[in-house]
């Protein structure tokens, strides 16, 4: 009952990673192509893991070099743009150590299971990236992997005694200016005339992909009280975001600011079924008659009791058939029935009360993670009567609920509109990477080898870890961004072919170096 994905194993060339290519040399289009009205001589990229160019659940090297602003880097050569450097790891491992600690998992890729059947895995080895070893110079690629936005401004975010307890950021240690160095401070020091600003996705992605299990912070205006999994309170992520821009365009005649897409609209959140779980007749019989009682006795008791509604009874029933069934979970949102069922006339014993406190069925409205899948169906205790999402419900860590899903929608929209207001007041390029990337969820965008989708594994858009994009997911945001360069200060900046970029995973052992 473990394998409830399949992940289909392509040898394509299409899968296998390929040098990039771009168009035209700069020698053919002298005098063609132009910067308009911009300066892109000294262009810094500021934001997470997404301008870092981090992959399949680490950040390596190959994955940098396929960034999106090392293919605009590129792209900006041709209209006079400068030397664009970045803070290469170690190895394409990924995986970080702290004094010969290792601190991070190495990079995904696609091997083969027991079964026969392709899943992603760590592939093998000891990272090699040290963070304490620090890199020398500026550099113009500063994505910081895991920041939010307030990191961005935080001073000592690059102090490697800060990273075991979370004051610093393992990446940012290897080539921040100084211990008491910011982000935005050393981004700032290099005087950009050009800039894009890609941050914020951190500011709800954790409360999303940990299912929920953070705090809304709305309404607290110190960041520095907020735990891992938080989102930012709105007006926080206004105030700093507009400092950050604020800050850039001291020197930058020109820039560009990417909006948040909706973390739902992944891999990460659709790849899983919610209807995961295959019984045979005899089972799903056996399970209807364990939770008999509770459907038949505990709920219309609680219903007289005044203690929930007909309506949450009903949404509460737990029933199994032959095929394909909802998992079960425990959903926070419900009326906690734990102390009550303890208590006469049910008297059931502590473990049987959690179980039952705030169970129902997953319904389509709800997302399992994709972490989840190898826990779904696994034993308790090597006890086969207890097996999670079946007879166990799934935690609040396994599921993403309709209700916290509208938090993170709500979170992400206020977002979304500082977003673009900044951008309107300070004659910004936007790109709106939302609805780019819902487009390639719901249909997919076309290009002239095919259509980049968000399908996992096999769409091309997302990478192995199901958040992060392919080189051709960059590809494709480097192009919107030139796009909207070009419209925005009236230049001719050529676009990339999407085809050049791979859009495959790593399969098998890889290279380690």
């Amino acid at each position: 009952m473990k394998n409830y994905i399949k992940y289909m194993a392509v040898l394509a060339l299409g899968l296998v990673a390929c040098e990039p290519e771009f168009d035209n040399s700069v020698e053919d289009n002298d005098g063609f192509y132009d910067s308009g009205e911009a300066d892109f001589s000294t262009y810094v990229a500021l934001g997470n893991s997404l301008t870092a160019g981090y992959a399949d659940g680490a950040l390596y090297i190959q994955g940098q070099e396929n960034s999106y602003p090392n293919i605009l880097a590129h792209q900006l050569e041709k209209v006079d743009g400068g030397e664009f450097t970045q803070p290469l790891m170690n190895d394409n491992l990924g995986g970080l150590l702290l004094n010969g600690t290792q601190i991070q998992d190495t990079r995904l890729i696609l091997e083969l299971g027991a079964n026969g059947s392709p899943a992603p895995g760590n592939i093998p080895g000891t990272p090699t990236t040290e963070i304490t070893n620090k890199l020398s110079g500026s550099f113009n690629n500063m994505g910081v992997p895991g920041a939010k936005s307030f990191h961005l401004v935080a001073e000592g975010y690059g102090n490697a005694a800060g990273v075991p307890t979370g004051q610093a950021n393992p990446y940012f240690v290897r080539f921040s200016s100084s211990e008491q160095a910011s982000v935005l401070g050393d981004a700032v020091a290099q005087n950009p005339t050009f800039f894009s600003l890609w941050i914020g996705n951190n500011d709800v992605l954790s409360f999303a992909t940990s299912g929920g299990i953070g705090v809304n912070q709305q309404g607290n205006f110190d960041p520095t009280t907020y735990g891992p999994n938080d989102i930012t309170d709105p007006n926080v992520f206004a105030q700093v975001y507009s400092s950050e821009v604020s800050a850039l365009m001291e020197s930058a005649s020109s820039g560009v600011v990417i909006n948040i897409p909706s973390v739902t609209d992944t891999p990460f959140f659709t790849t899983v079924p919610v209807n995961a779980i295959p019984l045979d007749a005899d089972t799903a019989a056996f399970l209807n008659s364990q939770f008999a009682a509770y459907n038949q006795q505990v709920l219309p008791g609680m219903v007289q009791q005044s203690v929930i509604t007909a309506e949450e009874a009903q949404a509460r029933q737990i029933n199994f058939e032959e095929g394909q069934n909802y998992v079960t979970i425990a959903d926070e949102d419900l009326t906690d029935l734990t102390q009550i069922l303890q208590g006469p006339p049910f008297n059931l014993s502590p473990q049987q009360a959690a179980v039952l406190g705030q169970l129902r069925q997953a319904t389509d409205a709800d997302l399992i993670p994709l972490t989840s899948a190898s826990f779904l169906g696994t034993l308790v205790n090597d006890d086969p009567t207890l097996i999670n999402g079946v007879s166990v419900p799934l935690g609040d860590q396994h599921v993403l609920t309709t209700e916290e899903q509208q938090i993170v929608a709500q979170a992400t929209a206020a977002f979304n509109a500082t977003i673009q207001n900044v951008a309107d007041a300070n004659g910004l390029a936007m790109v709106d990477a939302n609805a780019i990337l819902n487009k390639v969820a719901n249909g997919g965008i076309s290009y002239d080898g095919g259509v980049i989708t968000a399908e996992f594994a096999t769409g091309g858009a997302f990478s192995l870890d199901g958040i992060h994009l392919t080189p051709r997911g960059n590809a494709v945001i480097a192009n919107e961004i030139i796009k909207q360069l070009n419209e925005t200060y009236n230049a001719t900046i050529p676009v990339v072919n999407i085809g050049y970029y791979s859009g495959g995973p790593a399969i098998g052992s890889g290279s380690a170096q």
